[in-house]
């Protein structure tokens, strides 16, 4: 025992670190110190995601269309979605130490591998998707700027570039090129690229606030494509609108909303149409989570830099809107996007601004998605198919991962046009969004004692409101793309649930189960207990597991969704011992029944006697309203075991397999054959029936085999049918035939469980009514039907002359041999008349059944007479096959509703 120590301390640890020791890069990468501080590694590469271009092109768009008082609404709205998801990530983030992944880390951490994983794949996808989409977006404003126009004419002298699809794809392509330069250099140089832009952006919108306030009044011409009649007579398209500086009566016209017709698409402007477009442009909350494995600190930094950078934007975003509305025409807001270029200090201020942030936060989305990929690498949810891109460099950045989500921008960029992939990217944003909800509520619901993050201003309603307004925006945006992108998120889900390997990172599943099963039992009273809703709840003793197969499986077919428990004894003394044994062979016991398919718990004892060990299994086992009512024993015989367990086509190539549960639980002797005497044994169903336990005694079970008995060939004797016999009278007392005691309708009651089952509902139900002579056949016969029908039980009735059995040779009951009055319904009988009766019944097995029901008495008071009780048993039952021996103690069955 002492050698055992360092390997079960050594197996503690590699479970506890199993995670981190998948791949060495993984643990060269920990060596690296962290990068980046909260500023640099989350406030600005947040802040330049969430304002991309929507500050510089949509916000005159949202209020021209919506009017000021809608559009501070959808702001309010927006901010109030996208901070309950804010508030989720610091909670998550700041409850223990966080890896590379970012949102992925958090969710698969917290819901499992195959949510995160079928997540963090749409989040690749989506920060893929998007790294495209602002290359593309950052080219057509190249081009609109520099470019030809397609039938060669040149408005001004910059107009230089030449457009066209191969051209606008070479200058994406070129873009996309500095982005991966960028990211493969490092973090670290990636931080310094964006700190730069970060300084233009604040320059640029620096030079727009004092724009508003330094530029005189002026008229602007609107683009040609705003003016659909270039004369201008038409109404409603005037060519031309006002900055009117500060004026009442400006503010007053832009108050209230005017949808009319997006000049860039042709369609009708709605709130829900403007506030999808406007909530696009806030959907970059995961920049700073994305570098988590480049912080120094990630659970300092996430939550700090996240809840700045959101309320930074807020306020500029509403200062802007509330700018626009008081110097801007309506004309001018709804016809020109741009208009903040021209009424600009210095018009190029706005065109480098709009450069800059958008390839920020293409690059920004290209590292998102090689931080991702990384993590999903490393976590192997995916085999080997995403094992190159665990590779790192000697600083620990994933080049492979960068170089893999370099590419697939490359093959988005193809596609030209991104509209449509622009809601879809939206729509997945959403869903990682609603999903880091979800994780936070999960924990929060399951009230596990270890989450208890530093960050607390967050509550389970919180995380709801997260949930819904993620899922409304979804559908607002587009509800087919949503219902696609949910469904898409299951079939990974699914996929990653029955390919990917079993982690060690924990499920909030069965933590949620634990609180919901808790709450559930506290609810189950036993005083409300009715016979109506009796099922039987078993403890099956096993000995022997590998000789035990055959009975574990049947007892699982005759439960009834009931408790079922596996009870094993380990005789031994805990003092003499320097740890309990048995913990080492819990998970042996369990891969057997998910070996076998069953839906049992197990329970181990140590105990210096097996009945002493019967005992604490019997008052401790269950929960609650949840505990065994029946107790199930293997017979007292001298049937040699037989290993059910062993597969000989597989015993030379798997017999050093670990997991193979042919090899677990080890071989044992028979413990009832060493340690158990039949004195012992007998004083074992004793003690059950005095705790009001019901006892079955099955014999014949070693050999049993559900699937054989179940489809018996047709050349059989009964053409292929299934036969359970049922004898519900005292075998051992030859003067009582009631049918109608306690113990005869229990053992009916599991004989129409069984037939109830699935697999056995083809089988027929022989029931056996013993007639005396002087007693009518068709009298008792009738009465005996009378009470099956009552008791909704379709069964067959055989009568069976019981003269010739009675009129056998007995011995007389001689109440002096009793040491006490405890009541007794067996006799002295001799082994002849156990023998007549034993050829009775197997005469009347014709065909012979799958399984026998038989009536047990009770043992004798007098513990003299334990072993001829047991021989009596043994004869009774002797050769007839598969057979139960059941004696019920309490009402199982009603004729009432």
């Amino acid at each position: 025992m002492t050698e055992r120590t360092p390997l079960l301390h050594y197996r503690l640890s590699t479970s506890v670190n199993e995670s981190d020791q998948r791949s060495p890069p993984r643990s060269a990468h920990q060596r690296q110190p962290k990068k980046l501080s909260t500023f640099f590694g989350v406030v600005i590469p947040t802040l330049l995601s969430m304002f991309s271009v929507v500050v510089f092109l949509r916000i005159g768009f949202v209020v021209g269309q919506s009017g000021l008082y809608q559009a501070i609404a959808m702001f309010l709205v927006a901010y109030f979605i996208i901070c309950m998801t804010v508030l989720s990530v610091c909670a998550i983030s700041t409850n223990g130490a966080l890896d590379a992944g970012g949102a992925y880390y958090m969710i698969s951490r917290a819901l499992g591998p195959e949510f995160g994983g079928s997540i963090g794949i749409m989040f690749f996808f989506a920060n893929v998707c998007g790294s495209a989409l602002y290359v593309l977006g950052l080219v057509e404003a190249i081009v609109a700027t520099f470019g030809v126009a397609e039938d060669g004419t040149v408005g001004s002298p910059h107009q230089v570039l030449p457009s066209g699809y191969w051209w606008s794809l070479l200058y994406a392509t070129a873009i996309a090129l500095l982005c991966l330069l960028v990211c493969l250099v490092g973090a670290h140089i990636y931080a310094k690229a964006t700190f730069i832009i970060f300084l233009l952006v604040m320059f640029v919108l620096c030079t727009i606030f004092i724009s508003f306030f330094a530029v005189r009044p002026r008229t602007i011409i609107l683009p040609s494509s705003s003016t659909p009649n270039p004369n201008g007579t038409g109404p409603g398209f005037p060519t031309s609108a006002n900055f009117t500086g500060f004026k009442l009566d400006t503010l007053l016209g832009n108050l209230g909303a005017d949808y009319t017709v997006d000049y860039t698409t042709g369609t009708m402007m709605t709130f829900a149409t403007v506030f999808a477009v406007m909530f696009n442009g806030c959907t970059g909350i995961m920049a700073g989570s994305n570098m988590s494995g480049d912080l120094k600190n990630p659970s300092y930094s996430i939550p700090r830099g996240t809840i700045t950078a959101v309320i930074f934007t807020f306020i500029i975003y509403n200062l802007l809107s509330v700018l626009v509305a008081c110097s801007c025409d309506r004309v001018l807001l709804q016809r020109d996007y741009s208009f903040l270029r021209d009424i600009n200090i210095w018009k190029p201020f706005v065109t480098i601004g709009v450069y800059s942030s958008t390839l920020s936060a293409a690059m920004s989305n290209l590292i998102g998605a090689s931080r991702i990929l990384y993590a999903l690498a490393r976590d192997d949810l995916f085999g080997k198919v995403l094992s190159p891109a665990k590779k790192t460099s000697h600083s620990g950045n994933p080049w492979v991962s960068v170089l893999i989500s370099w590419f697939l921008v490359q093959l988005v960029l193809f596609s030209g046009k991104l509209n449509t992939i622009a809601s879809i990217v939206t729509i997945f944003f959403l869903l990682v969004y609603a999903a880091v909800d979800l994780a936070c509520l999960a924990l929060e619901w399951a009230s596990a004692p270890n989450f208890r993050p530093t960050f607390r201003y967050f509550t389970w309603h919180t995380c709801v409101l997260g949930i819904v307004g993620c899922a409304v925006m979804m559908f607002l945006i587009n509800a087919i793309y949503a219902s696609a992108s949910i469904a898409f998120m299951l079939l990974l889900l699914l996929l990653i649930h029955y390919l990917s390997p079993t982690s060690s990172w924990g499920y909030i599943s069965q933590a949620l189960i634990f609180h919901q099963v808790r709450k559930y039992l506290l609810m189950l009273d036993v005083r409300k207990d009715h016979v109506k809703f009796w099922r039987p709840q078993v403890l099956l003793m096993v000995s022997n597991p590998r000789s035990s197969v055959g009975l574990i499986t049947f007892i699982n077919d005759i439960k009834k969704s009931g408790l079922y428990v596996l009870g094993h004894v380990q005789l031994g003394d805990l003092n003499t011992l320097p740890s309990d044994p048995l913990q080492s062979q819990y998970d042996s016991w369990l891969s057997l029944v998910d070996h076998l398919n069953i839906k049992a718990f197990v329970n181990l004892t140590l105990a210096d006697s097996v009945r002493h060990g019967v005992q604490h299994l019997l008052f401790i086992s269950g929960l609650g309203g949840m505990r065994p009512n029946t107790l199930v024993l293997g017979f007292y015989d001298d049937c040699l075991p037989n290993d059910k367990l062993v597969d000989p086509s597989l015993s030379t190539s798997q017999s050093t397999d670990p997991s193979d549960p042919s090899q677990e639980p080890e071989q044992q002797p028979p413990l009832f054959h060493f340690v158990l005497g039949p004195q012992e044994y007998v004083a074992i169903i004793a003690d059950a029936m005095k705790m009001l336990k019901n006892v079955v005694l099955a014999r014949y079970f070693n050999n049993f085999d559900r699937a054989q008995v179940l489809s018996p060939p047709s050349s059989s004797p009964g053409k292929g049918a299934v036969y359970v016999d049922v004898w519900p009278v005292n075998l051992l007392r030859p003067d009582s035939c009631s049918y109608v005691d306690t113990c005869s309708l229990f053992l009916l009651q599991l004989a129409c469980i069984l037939n109830m089952v699935r697999a056995w509902r083809k089988a027929t139900l022989r029931l056996f009514l013993c007639v005396e002579e002087g007693r009518s056949v068709r009298g008792s016969e009738e009465k005996l039907g009378q009470l099956l029908k009552e008791l909704r039980i379709k069964a067959r009735i055989y009568p069976v002359p019981w003269d010739q059995q009675v009129a056998t040779d007995e011995d007389e009951e001689n109440d002096d041999d009793y040491v006490n009055s405890f009541p007794s319904n067996t006799m002295r009988l001799s082994d002849d008349y156990l023998s007549a009766v034993n050829k009775l019944i197997l005469d009347q097995a014709r065909p012979p059944p799958a399984v026998r029901f038989l009536y047990l008495p009770r043992p004798p008071a007098d513990t003299r007479r334990y072993a001829a009780y047991l021989h009596q048993l043994e004869l009774l039952t002797q050769d007839l096959g598969p057979t139960l021996l059941i004696h019920g103690v309490t009402p199982v069955i009603t004729t009432d509703l």
